[in-house]
This record gives structure tokens, sequence and C-alpha cells, in this order.
């Protein structure tokens, strides 16, 4: 069941299942999709890149640690130059004085090669598995930067089509208040028609303005993420894609997935191993460590201050042995680092198991969100349909006279907050698909150009309520 999750075909059939499109939502032509603003957001996005430089700087671990067990090998070398007047005096040959400059050059190269040295031997195999938690923590900000790329493109989208009912609203109601306004002066029309629907203009306004505020803060957000220089318009998810079922895999499925494969989970995992490395690293210190030590030097003098008689010397010499160091006593050192580091190691195993709790869960609220989101949209879906055919009776019974303004009104309130709500909710639905492949380690850049190609550079719902809005009075406009 795990391994039919992490499948190429079960991946697609998921994909596809978020992609929750049963009727035109807001879309620009010549939109951004989602693949444009994640790689936007890979090159612009602060968080991301302090992730790439981590990794980076932890890959740097493995061969650190790994120079500890390799060949050191080392050289010196120094020339000097002494001038001097030395005085020799003895029983056989009178006391006589001498001035002499003497050079004297000497270089030596020393290789050292680690033959027994446990502690080095751990930190290998400690670095090693730090490599292995830093790549998954740079996993997971991959993963995270497509939830808030998604999360962000996804809210501006929500917020635009929001912004568009609410301005599609204000031209309905400036329209009933010009009727109401006419029919007061023509004499079929009470002056409290007037005051009403100057009422719920003013009502409608301040929808308007807090829905523009909305807009404003969600494109602040993706900006944040992507940087200043924002795409002009957006792309929405295309129109009358199929919804299939809500598959591959079951929610228990998910929950094993995600405690296993989670990225959180693998890092704190392979902290808990490194730890169990570091406190054997620890230990290895009470053990002796040999070393082959391996030298040449050479050793040039060109004259003698210490005798009568000025020769020079030239000595080349190698040597070869065995270094052995073995501790004694540390003052305690040794044993206090050995507690703390099996300290360390069951503080990982407490983190490991608290990240498989919370990927757990994170799985269970994704499945179930996903879910119930599935199950809103169908039933939002059901909403706007029966709010078209509403506003289309209600402009007919406007047109007989057997309705009011008002009627029509509050039937076009409806079928805008219904649309707006099944926006949303699709969405949302769309989010919580991502946020359960991130739960389960499965989201990558794949799902960001599989949902990239739903979205559609089609005309938006948001222009075509403008549109509507704009063919004139309540009753000549024609069905949404």
């Amino acid at each position: 069941m795990v391994r039919s999750l992490s499948s190429r075909s079960g991946r697609w059939q998921m994909a596809v299942a978020w992609g929750v499109v049963v009727m035109t939502i807001t879309g620009t032509a010549h939109g951004a999709n989602l693949l444009r603003l994640y790689r936007l957001a890979q090159g612009n996005d602060p968080t991301f890149r302090a992730a790439r430089y981590a990794l980076a700087a932890a890959l740097e671990q493995r061969p650190e640690a790994r120079a500890a067990l390799l060949p050191h090998i080392s050289a010196t070398g120094s020339e000097n130059r002494t001038r001097a007047a030395t005085t020799f005096a003895g029983s056989s040959f009178p006391a006589f004085a001498v001035n002499r400059s003497v050079t004297g050059t000497t270089w030596a190269i020393q290789l050292t090669q680690p033959l027994i040295h446990l502690p080095a031997v751990f930190a290998y195999r400690e670095a090693r598995w730090q490599v292995a938690e830093a790549e998954a923590r740079y996993r997971q900000a991959e993963q995270d930067l497509i939830l808030r790329v998604a999360r962000a493109d996804f809210r501006v989208l929500v917020a635009d089509e929001g912004r568009a009912a609410a301005r599609a609203q204000v031209r309905a109601v400036r329209q009933q208040l010009a009727q109401a306004i006419h029919g007061y002066g023509a004499g079929t029309a009470a002056i409290t028609d007037v005051d009403e629907a100057r009422a719920r203009l003013g009502l409608a306004r301040a929808q308007q303005v807090a829905a523009r505020t909305h807009w404003e803060d969600a494109r602040a957000e993706l900006a944040q993420i992507v940087g200043p220089r924002l795409p002009r318009h957006f792309a929405g998810l295309a129109a009358h894609a199929v919804t299939p079922a809500l598959a591959p895999g079951s929610g228990p499925a998910w929950v094993r997935q995600a405690e296993r494969h989670n990225p959180v989970v693998v890092a704190a995992r392979a902290a808990v191993a490194a730890a169990r490395d570091a406190v054997q690293r620890v230990r290895g210190r009470y053990w002796p460590t040999l070393d082959l030590v391996a030298s040449v030097g050479h050793n040039d003098l060109s004259g003698s201050l210490a005798t009568p008689q000025n020769y020079s010397t030239h000595m080349r010499s190698w040597e070869v042995g065995v270094q052995l160091n073995a501790p004694i006593f540390t003052g305690g050192l040794t044993t206090a680092q050995v507690a703390a580091a099996i300290d360390q190691e069951n503080e990982a195993r407490a983190q490991w198991r608290a990240a498989r709790r919370r990927a757990a869960t994170a799985a269970r609220k994704a499945y179930s969100g996903m879910r119930n989101g599935l199950a809103q949209t169908r039933a939002l879906q059901s909403s706007v349909t029966s709010g078209r055919l509403a506003v289309k009776g209600d402009r007919i019974g406007y047109r007989l006279g057997i309705r009011i303004s008002l009627d029509v009104l509050q039937a076009e309130h409806q079928l805008y907050t219904a649309r707006r709500d099944l926006t949303r909710a699709r969405y949302a639905t769309l989010l919580q698909g991502f946020a359960l492949k991130a739960a389960a380690g499965l989201l990558n850049v794949a799902d960001v150009i599989t949902v990239s190609r739903l979205m559609s550079e089609d005309v938006s719902l948001r222009s075509s309520s403008v549109r509507n809005a704009r063919r004139g009075g309540i009753a000549s406009r024609s069905d949404p």
C-alpha cells in the first residue's frame, strides 16, 4: 500500500484529484501559473536560499571528517646566517681570534598516517549521518517552498475573485439605486426604496474596499516569497476538468507513509544515528591511538663557529616508526563528555518520536481536509448551479412584474457568494492535497508542473462578471 503511494501513476492521479475544477474560476489571459511563480521563488526567496547554503555547508562535513583518516603531510624549513667573533685558547697553541660568517639551511618533510584511531572512524560515520540529516532538511525546505508559493498564489486568486464579485455587486446596487430614484421621480417607487438602495450601496462599497485590501495583502504576501516584481496577471485553474476520487491509498496508508518518509522524520532519524555515533566517538577517547610516522630531513652548515678548523657539514636523515598515544587520565573530561553525548542521543530520540507524531497528525488533517473539501466543492457546485437558475428566474419575474429588483439583487448576491466560496473551497482542497503529499514526503516539482498544466489562460470569472455588470440594468443582464 505504501509503495503504491510513491508510484508515478499514483502521484499523477493524486495531483489530478487536487484539480477540483468543475466551473470557470479566476485566471487572466497570459497569466503566470504556479510553476512560473515557483521558479521565481527558488531564486528570490531568502528562506529557501538560506536552506540551500546550509546544505552546501553541511556537505563539507563528510570530507572534513574523512581527512582525519587520511595521511597528513607537513613540511618545515629554515635558513639563517650567523656572524660571530670566536677566540680560541689552549695549552698547545697561542690564543687567537677569528671572525666567521656561517649559513645554515634546514628542511624536513613528515608524513603521518593514522592506523588505529577510533574517534576519527566514528566521527566520519557521524558526519555521514549529519549530511543525510541536512539533505532531508533541504528536502523539507523544498516542500515548504512549494506550499508557501501555492498558498500565497491561491490566496491572490481567491482575493481577486472576491474583488471582482464585490465590484460587480457595487455596479448592480448602483443600477438599482438609479432605478429607485427614477421610480421615485415617476411616482412608482417610495422614498424608502431610495434610502434602502443607498444603504445597500454603502455596504457594497465597504465590502469592495475590504475585498481590495484583502487582495493587496495577498499580493504583498506573495511578493515576500517570489520578489517585489510580481507578474501582472495570474492564471487560475482551467475549466471543465474532471474531479476523480480521493485515490490512491487510504488515510492509514498515508499516515504510515508520513511516519516513515516525512522529511522532518527522516532528518530526525538521521540525527539519532549521528548522536549514536557521537557517543561512540567520545567513548573512543578512552582507547589509545596508533599512527605511522615517516620523515625525511636535510641540514646544511657552511662552516663552524665552535672549532678552530672551519669546515662545513651536510646531513640527510630518514625516519620511519609508529607513534602510540595512550590516554591515562584527563581529569574526568572524557567521562563528562560521554554522559553529555548519551543525553544528546536520548534527546534526539525524543525529537524523532515527536516528529513522527507531528507527521502523522499532519497527514490525518490533510487527508480529512481534502476529503471534506471534495465534498464541500460538490455541494457548492450544486449551490452555484441552483443560484444561476434562481437569478434567471428572478430576472424573468422582474420583467413580468412579479419580482422586484431587490429579489434579483439578493439572488445575484447569493450567486456571487456561492461562486466565491466555491473558488475558495477548490483552492483550499488543492492546497490540502499538497499538504498531504508534503506530509508523506512525496511533494516535488513534478506536482507543481502537473497542477500548472491545469492552470487556464481563458477569460476569468472576474472578466465575465465585469462584462455582465456592464451590460445594462438588472432586468437586461444575461444569465451568468
